[in-house]
């Protein structure tokens, strides 16, 4: 009962913003119809950010470690790349008024935007936070604190999202990267991810007994692999496009 609170406060953005998509996909249908396939996929990504941080699953993950790391790849892997596989930004500047989206224009085209989607400083914020989650006290002290708790799962959200959104150009991107230094810094997080999975199936996070530390390890390595895949395959066929831009292509995930 202790943590309805906690999960009632990380549920409730995600929920404002599935009201706030489809609302945006309502009022752009009157003009053109916006793509069903998004609005299943944020659908979709919403839904598993919510199991991931609110119900049995995350009732189950304070005292599970297998549970804890399935609503880790729920929240900071699955849930993130299909939220912007729907496309929210661009949905977001179709609904505004031209004051309002040439202001919303200017953000992502500031320093701070460049920063925040830069694909080595997300892939700092993503994988490194989690080394420091799994590899520190952090771990076993976010489920004695509850402050401490929301800003974990805030960041692992966040720290997903943005370092999604720095490989794979869904939304309009001012700051955009070559496909192979985006190629290089993917690969090099996708080793990052795969030795800390490796670290935790040998070594245990405080607390944690090491069969639990074992099945979570291994759910967290194959796990993350099958979503990079899908990662990985978006970025090719993106890159595949940009260089046969005279083959006719039917397929597109853009």
């Amino acid at each position: 009962m202790a943590w309805i609170v906690p999960q009632v406060i990380l549920a409730l953005p995600f929920a404002f913003a599935f009201g706030m998509y489809i609302l945006a996909a309502l009022r752009s249908n009157r003009t053109k119809p916006w793509p069903m396939y998004r609005t299943v996929c944020w659908l979709l990504g919403v839904l598993f950010a919510v199991i991931a941080v609110a119900g049995p699953l995350a009732n189950l993950g304070h005292t599970d470690f297998v549970a804890h790391m399935l609503s880790h790849l729920l929240l900071g892997m699955l849930a993130p790349l299909l939220m912007i596989l729907a496309a929210p930004m661009t949905l977001l500047l179709k609904s505004l008024s031209v004051p309002a989206a040439r202001s919303l224009t200017r953000i992502l085209r500031s320093w701070p935007s460049r920063i925040l989607t830069h694909p080595i400083i997300t892939s700092l914020l993503n994988i490194g936070g989690l080394w420091l989650l799994y590899t520190t006290n952090l771990y076993s002290l976010m489920h004695e604190n509850t402050l401490l708790f929301l800003i974990i799962h805030f960041h692992i959200f966040a720290a997903g999202y943005l370092f999604t959104v720095s490989i794979i150009y869904i939304d309009p991107a001012p700051h955009r990267f070559s496909f192979l230094y985006r190629s290089i810094v993917l690969i090099i997080s996708l080793a990052g991810h795969g030795v800390l999975s490796k670290m935790i199936y040998a070594y245990p996070p405080t607390g944690v007994p090491l069969d639990q530390a074992k099945l979570g390890g291994m759910l967290m390595y194959y796990g993350g692999d099958a979503i990079d895949m899908v990662i990985i395959f978006i970025l090719c066929w993106h890159w595949f496009r940009a260089t046969r831009p005279r083959t006719a292509l039917t397929m597109s995930w853009k």
